[in-house]
């Protein structure tokens, strides 16, 4: 560990703090551009550097994944910032197309679509803020971007441990900490994928020449001495619950012992995103044989896409007991699986987690072969406290079944909530699947469902990881859990509206793809999405998704929609 060097980098980012908490706006601004511009000019590489250390075929249509949870994601975000300031600079608040009053008197916000560009491209999709009780339409004001409200701002060096898994998470959760906190960042990526470092030195290139920026690497004494350096004013941890509680309790038995007695050693504000138990909650309906192909997809491309290591990686799919369907859905599921080629499992140390996952359960099923291949446990009893898939996030391609009682949709919906609360660890997202007739017989049990629901962000007949895709949608755990409970982490990030007090993200999308979507009467336009794992066209789509969200120009999008036809 060369501590000369990386205390050389702490002190040029001490030395600029104030100056990058005092810039002007538009000069911000700027900045932001350049990087917009940089990634557009190192595209290639990153996606070509990526798809080889994750073990991809160059011509395989998960290289999409790339494109999306990389590129596309990192892109949206820089013009989320820029446009954000950019109302901020000419005086103009965050604008709303509407805004209303949902269950316990909460305000909710629709943060997306916010434009035409953004109706066309994901067409059915449309996402919801749930602000905190307290938060109205009348002091929203009050609650958006704080930062650029105060008067001669001091700045302060941020520490932000990247995440090792989807390769946009380290550089967003930088750019929030610059842009919402107005703190200058050392970013320390994670060993797994600090492939990407020189890459993104060079897409911040503006930021690090200005002393904004400072890039470090090295294992986990390299992150304990950071943690602790006396000129780290805060720390923000994209990661697992354990690392959280090693920064902030200590190692061992000492650290549990910390823990116990609530006697943190880390004397320093610290937020994080942390994972946990997602589940797929599947809602009683008079499913066709098609509906039941499509959502096995959906929810296949929730466990299995980025290879099962993603945070927000569906664990537990929760069926009704007594629907009729259960076992058909089922059934397509396991055929889903076995259509998928043989992915090589690159996070270190996921066969271990899968054997641990293994020892604790008789029904498994596993398919595609492979050291870790995909993995099926069914039945498991919903009332064993000590279930390890309930307690214990897998974070690789594992994905556990149980079931539930429930006497018709309302019912189940109820218990469901109810045990994904009171049951499972972690509260970043979860997700309900639901039949349209479901939902318009059933009233507001469904906006009840979501109301009680305590997550950071919850998906309706689509991904709830779509909103870590929306630059607009606060990213995190549902809020208040402390150091002691950390569950899935405190605070958020992305939120390019810089919102304050936020409960909740509400992604929904339609049951349909389309054209299925027209033909009953749900006029949604998104045919099969790029993020499916059975998309034969990911690589393209995401790719000339990606490429539109960095230039902008409207000649690209009959290529994106040729693309996700064929899908």
């Amino acid at each position: 560990m060369d501590t000369i060097k990386i205390d050389e980098s702490i002190k040029k980012l001490s030395t600029h703090k104030d100056k990058w908490a005092a810039l002007p706006i538009t000069e911000k601004i700027e900045l932001l551009k350049q990087v917009l511009k940089n990634l557009g000019d190192n595209t290639k590489s990153w996606v070509d550097i990526s798809i080889c250390n994750k073990h991809i075929e160059s011509d395989s249509p998960w290289v999409g994944e790339e494109w999306t949870a990389g590129i596309w994601a990192l892109a949206a975000g820089l013009n989320g910032y820029i446009e954000t300031l950019s109302g901020l600079v000419n005086g103009h608040k965050p604008q709303f197309k509407k805004i209303r009053n949902g269950s316990g008197d909460r305000t909710i916000l629709r943060i997306y679509p916010n434009n035409l560009i953004e109706s066309l491209l994901l067409h059915g999709i449309t996402a919801d803020v749930w602000m905190k009780e307290g938060v109205t339409g009348e002091n929203l004001d009050d609650h958006c971007a704080g930062f650029y409200k105060g008067k001669n701002p001091k700045g302060k060096v941020a520490l932000v441990l990247g995440a090792g898994n989807a390769n946009s998470i380290a550089s967003l959760d930088m750019l929030y900490r610059l842009i919402a906190h107005g703190q200058v960042v050392l970013l320390k990526l994670n060993p797994v994928n600090e492939y990407l470092g020189p890459i993104l030195e060079k897409i911040f290139e503006p930021f690090v020449s200005a002393g904004y920026i400072q890039f470090v690497y090295g294992s986990a004494d390299v992150g304990h001495y950071l943690v602790h350096h006396p000129e780290i004013s805060e720390i923000h941890i994209t990661g697992s619950s354990r690392t959280h509680d090693t920064i902030v309790f200590g190692m061992g038995e000492e650290g549990e012992r910390n823990k116990e007695l609530h006697n943190p050693i880390l004397n320093k504000p610290i937020t994080s995103e942390l994972g946990g138990i997602s589940p797929v909650i599947v809602v009683p309906g008079n499913w066709s044989e098609t509906d039941i192909r499509f959502q096995a997809e959906r929810i296949v491309t929730m466990k299995m896409h980025n290879c099962g290591f993603n945070c927000i990686a569906a664990q537990v799919l929760i069926l009704p007991e007594k629907w009729k369907l259960k076992d058909t859905l089922l059934d397509a599921i396991r055929s889903v699986l076995k259509e998928l080629p043989v992915r090589r499992a690159w996070y270190p140390g996921a066969a271990e987690r899968q054997k641990a996952a293994f020892a604790s359960h008789h029904l498994v099923e596993t398919y595609g072969g492979g050291e870790v291949p995909s993995t099926l446990i069914v039945d498991i009893a919903s009332d064993n406290v000590n279930e390890s898939s309930f307690n214990e996030e897998f974070f690789c391609a594992v994905l556990a079944q149980t079931t539930l009682s429930g006497d018709g949709p309302e019912e189940f919906l109820k218990n469901a909530v109810a045990f994904c609360n009171e049951r499972l660890h972690g509260t970043l997202g979860a997700n309900i699947i639901i039949h349209p007739k479901t939902i318009k017989e059933s009233g507001k049990v469904l906006e009840q469902a979501v109301a009680d629901m305590h997550y950071g962000s919850i998906g309706i007949n689509v991904w709830s990881a779509v909103a870590f895709l929306l630059p607009q949608a606060p990213w995190g755990a549902y809020p208040d859990h402390t150091l002691n409970d950390v569950q899935s982490g405190i605070g958020v990030v992305h939120n390019s509206f810089l919102l304050e007090e936020t409960e909740k993200t509400v992604v929904k999308g339609s049951f349909y793809p389309f054209p299925r979507s027209v033909l009953h009467f749900d006029f949604s336009m998104l045919p099969k999405p790029p993020w499916f794992v059975t998309n034969k066209t990911a690589h393209v789509t995401a790719r000339r998704f990606a490429q539109f969200t960095i230039d902008r120009n409207p000649a690209l999008i009959p290529g994106i929609f040729a693309s996700a036809l064929r899908g």
